[in-house]
This record gives C-alpha cells, structure tokens and sequence, in this order.
C-alpha cells in the first residue's frame, strides 16, 4: 500500500524582487500550490491525506472543504502550536468539515501521546529532520505501526536496499527510475510504503525566489508538479494500491 501525503506549509524565506512576501501573500501560494497537487491527483483518480500546519488550519476554510470534496483526509501538521491552538484548530475544522480529524504530525515531538489521545486524535505521524547529510547515516529503524495508549504511531518508511526515507527531498531530488525501484522494494518488504512532501516545493521559481538550501531548489515548481505526474501514472500503470492514512491505519 502506498499512503502518499502532503504537508501544506507556509515558507517563511520567500521573496520577489527583493521584497518578503507577507503572510497573506504566502498563504495565497500555499493555496495555490496545493489547488495544483490537487488537480494532478484528481488526474489520476489517487487519494492522499494533507496535514496543513495548525497555525493556518482557521484561515483555510475553502482550501480544506475543497480537499474534502475530492475525497481526500485533512490532518494537521503542528509545528510549534500549544496543546490549546491545536485544540481549537480541531474543534473549528471538524465545526466547518462535519468530520472529525484523525492524524497529526510532528518533526519534532512536542506534545505527548497521552495529551493528544486526550484531543481524540487516532494516529501520530512523526517524521524526522533531514539534511543534506543524512544519505551517509545508516538510517535503520522500526517501520512498523506501534500503539501507545490507544493511538497508532506511524513511524517514516525506508527503503530496504539504499536505505533512504521517503521525505520530501528525497523524491525531489532521486531520479524517477531508482525511487521507482526503491517503492517496489520496499512494498516486497513492508505492508506499506509512507511518502511526504511539501506544498512549498510546488512553488514556480521564475515567480518567486525561495530561501533554502542550494540542495534544496533543484527541482522545484513545474519540475515538481511533472515529477509527481509521471509518478502517478506510474503507480497506476502498475495498479499499485494507494489508500488515506485514516482508511489504512482503521
């Protein structure tokens, strides 16, 4: 099973001719970026899960119906929100979706399992920093589903052979032929195959300049959108099974 997943993030560090785009500027090409991925998936006939970041969740409304209407879950990504914001991101989402949200991810783990069992939620996804490092760390772990206090912890997928994690830079950056081979050989493996990216990676350069990393802005915008096209169809031609991360995991 694939369980394909997008984080909606603001990026903060992006600019155009020369001058920072407010908050307001930004949140229009998050909304715009995830318009796109949602066309590419509607495409395709796929289904996904989109955890945008709690800080935004009350000032998308219509993006978030919009992600319902086409099938998809809504989950929330926190970054550094306070156990009460994230509680009443919740209570206003489910208000306007007439459905209750499941998942949440964090990178970095900031509120307990016990807390957010407390908030109803039924699954974590955490997922880890990465660097332009990290292909050098031998990242062996436990990719198994766990439980813990009634929730179900989804830990990152690796792949078996090259040992890489299905982050965001690594399908940004890894030509489409190895990361093919590395999602068929981790599902010989393992039940599932978990891959995120990131709603910011969408963003056409030629219209605005992004702060990150040189290894980072390879690839990006319309690169990126073709890029998730030419997996899509990749993943239908093989008639690989794709599902939300709620259907999977209950």
């Amino acid at each position: 099973m694939i369980l394909l997943t997008f984080n909606i993030l603001n990026n903060s560090g992006i600019s155009r001719n020369g001058r920072v785009l407010s908050d307001t500027e930004l949140l229009e090409i998050t909304h715009r970026n995830t318009f796109s991925i949602l066309r590419t998936l509607e495409n395709h006939d796929v289904k996904s899960t989109f955890f945008i970041d709690i800080s935004i969740a009350e000032r998308s409304t219509e993006l978030l119906k919009k992600i319902v209407s086409k099938g998809h879950e809504v989950a929330f990504y926190n970054r550094n929100s306070s156990l009460k914001e994230i509680e009443n991101a919740k209570k206003h989402v489910e208000a306007i979706l007439e459905k209750p949200v499941r998942g949440i991810r964090q990178k970095d783990v900031t509120i307990s399992v016990n807390e957010l069992k407390l908030l109803e939620f039924t699954y974590i996804s955490n997922i880890e920093n990465s660097n332009i490092l990290f292909p050098f760390k031998r990242l062996q772990r436990c990719t198994d589903i766990v439980e813990d206090q009634g929730l179900s912890i989804v830990p990152e997928s690796i792949s078996p052979y090259s040992q890489l994690p299905y982050n965001d830079f690594v399908f940004q950056s890894v030509p489409m032929k190895y990361y093919q081979g590395m999602v068929t050989e981790t599902l010989k493996n393992d039940e599932f195959v978990l891959i995120y990216l990131n709603t910011f990676q969408f963003t056409e350069g030629q219209d605005c300049k992004i702060k990150m990393p040189f290894y980072r802005k390879y690839n990006l915008g319309k690169k990126m959108e073709d890029k998730l096209e030419d997996f899509l169809a990749w993943i239908n031609e093989n008639e690989l099974a794709t599902a939300r991360m709620k259907d999977y995991i209950l």
